[in-house]
């Protein structure tokens, strides 16, 4: 069978190694996306990203018989378990050769490590939380994952599975033709579109794109929204401010203002919807590099993106019946079809948010790609 041993990551090469490992897992697979590697760097910098200032995180290197064969994170975020009051840990950036021994090694190791801190369960993957990539794909594995999804062979859901993980949730992904979208989107029920035309009309709701110009102070009111809007969703967890800037600037040189919708009641923020055009497209063929070529090949393929994610929608409870959430369905959709974009998906969408479920079918999505999050009892 091999020798196989399992050692955190401590210094820079090992940090090099764990990044890149990838590569050779999906070095034959066309839809895998590679991430950009000047990105994971900064992403596992405890100097750069403020999750690491309220969560202890720990990597893993697996080797057999020598070779590196796979990867995992162990992490608990205190912000999480104080929010939902339970003792919780988190594996995320799993990765392994198709050898069941290697895995469950892996697993194993998260488990224990969270485990030796306290923690009473263990779910993933989560790279780092919902905030970030979560999930393991289980459905659709024959097309590539559009920007901020994961990707993963099919073998492992076995191999988790196998390793005693069982279901806590899955995670919808729907696929929406633009010009389906829109026409759907301008025949809604009567109700419902009446409702759009109601907050459209109200003298105190105001319905804009976003103010790159004032994207300060637009980072500020989109913080207040996505932490009163999205609290009462499964697994969500609260972002800190600079979380939420580190965020928002990752994002900003990719974001079109025409996709991004704020709404206003009295000049103060209760809604949020921010589509983003699928930039996978031409991270796909940079190979995780920016230099020598990878911007030209970025800027080259940029022109071709012809598909956006429907990334978040939310409402501060309170205002949910204004008919603003009708607004951003119908003007996302308008947009996108006036942008030139065929495709559209919506991700993603917990299985037991039946409201959001209808209403993405209703606008004519069909569920293409299932993403699950797996837990382990540890007690």
């Amino acid at each position: 069978m091999g020798k196989v041993e399992i050692r955190p990551v401590k210094t820079h090469r090992e940090l090099e190694q764990f990044i890149l490992f990838p590569w050779k897992i999906y070095a034959r697979d066309p839809y895998w996306v590679p991430p950009l590697i000047s990105e994971r760097k900064a992403f596992f910098d405890p100097a750069r990203n403020p999750f690491f200032r309220h969560a202890e995180v720990q990597l893993f290197l697996a080797l057999k018989d020598g070779e590196l064969a796979g990867t995992i994170s162990a992490h608990i975020n205190y912000i999480h378990n104080d929010f939902h009051q339970e003792k919780a840990g988190f594996f995320g950036f799993f990765e392994s050769i198709e050898d069941f021994d290697v895995a469950q090694k892996l697993l194993d190791t998260a488990c224990q490590w969270v485990a030796e801190r306290g923690m009473e369960v263990i779910r993933g993957p989560m790279n780092f939380s919902t905030n970030e990539e979560c999930g393991l794909l289980v459905e659709g594995f024959d097309s590539r994952p559009v920007v901020m999804m994961t990707y993963n062979p099919r073998y492992y859901v076995d191999f988790i599975e196998r390793a005693g993980f069982t279901k806590a949730m899955d995670l919808y992904a729907y696929i929406l033709k633009a010009e389906d979208f829109k026409n759907n989107a301008e025949n809604l029920p009567g109700k419902v579109f009446k409702a759009a035309e109601a907050a459209l009309g109200h003298p105190k709701v105001k319905i804009r794109n976003l103010n790159l110009k004032d994207f300060d102070r637009e980072v500020e009111r989109g913080w207040k929204v996505y932490n009163s809007a999205w609290s009462r969703n499964w697994g969500f967890v609260p972002l800190t401010k600079e979380e939420f800037e580190h965020i928002a600037y990752g994002l900003k040189a990719f974001l079109d203002p025409d996709l991004v919708f704020v709404a206003e009641v009295d000049g103060e923020p209760v809604g949020l919807s921010v589509t983003l055009p699928d930039l996978n497209i031409p991270l796909h063929k940079m190979n995780g590099r920016l230099f020598p070529l990878g911007w030209l090949k970025f800027l080259w393929y940029r022109r071709k993106i012809d598909t956006a994610r429907f990334f978040m929608m939310g409402v501060v409870e309170g205002y949910r019946t204004m008919g603003i959430d009708a607004v951003f369905y119908l003007e996302t959709a308008r947009a996108l079809l006036r942008k030139g974009y065929k495709y559209c998906e919506a991700s993603w969408i917990l299985e037991n948010n039946t409201m959001m479920n209808r209403i993405i079918q209703r606008l004519g999505g069909r569920v293409y790609k299932v993403y699950r999050i797996y837990e382990k009892s540890l007690a």
